[in-house]
């Protein structure tokens, strides 16, 4: 199990992710960032880019008791999944990351790089794929499946036998009922009531939630 921790993003959510990592007594060594900005934490260096994770990368002694997490939310599941990919190329662990106040039932699945995040929930039989965020208070019922990248904004809930594509965005305190499929892409607007299924790509909106964006539409 990784004791140290890097996180590629610097920004509000490796302040978050950060939280959890010391609180259950590990530490973070390393930040690294696509953009110019500056390092999230006071005392850990901040890498830019590709460039700067391979240079300092190469500069390890055992890349393999280090663990490696994607921190950026919102709709950039493939960021996520492709930063996962990159670090676990080099030899880098990807852990699941829970807040202790998470409760996850033991027979929910949660792909590598899953953060779930403080009075967050994942229900019975449940499977989560890789780098997915359930922010905090949001709430993934019963036999839900989400893809690659999906993040649940918080206050998010899923009621239950939910299936849900790669890079789904959830925004805060929307509401998606029973059985419902939502396309890979897509995105669900704050405090949306989804009652219908979501076509790959679409953005919808309100109460019940209608499509306000598609592929086909900009």
């Amino acid at each position: 199990m990784a004791k140290s921790f890097v996180l590629w993003g610097s920004a509000g959510h490796a302040k978050v992710l950060a939280e959890i990592i010391t609180n259950q007594g590990d530490r973070v060594v390393a930040l690294f960032d696509n953009n110019e900005v500056d390092a999230a934490l006071l005392g850990v260096p901040l890498h830019r880019g590709e460039e700067g994770f391979l240079a300092w990368a190469s500069a390890q002694d055992d890349l393999k008791t280090i663990g490696g997490l994607a921190a950026i939310g919102g709709g950039r599941g493939r960021e996520r999944v492709a930063m996962q990919t990159l670090m676990r190329s080099r030899g880098l662990l990807i852990p699941v990351l829970v807040h202790p106040s998470a409760v996850v039932s033991p027979s929910a699945q949660l792909g590598a790089g899953t953060q779930i995040l403080a009075l967050a929930n994942v229900a019975a039989e449940s499977r989560l794929g890789e780098a997915c965020i359930v922010n905090h208070r949001a709430s993934v019922d019963h036999q839900c499946a989400l893809g690659n990248g999906v993040h649940l904004a918080p206050g998010a809930t899923l009621c239950g036998c939910i299936n849900i594509g790669d890079n789904v965005f959830i925004g805060a305190s929307a509401v998606v009922l029973p059985r419902i499929s939502i396309g890979q892409d897509a995105v669900v607007g704050a405090g949306a009531v989804v009652t219908r299924d979501v076509p790959a790509g679409a953005t919808v909106a309100g109460n019940p939630a209608r499509v306000i964006k598609s592929n086909e539409t900009e």
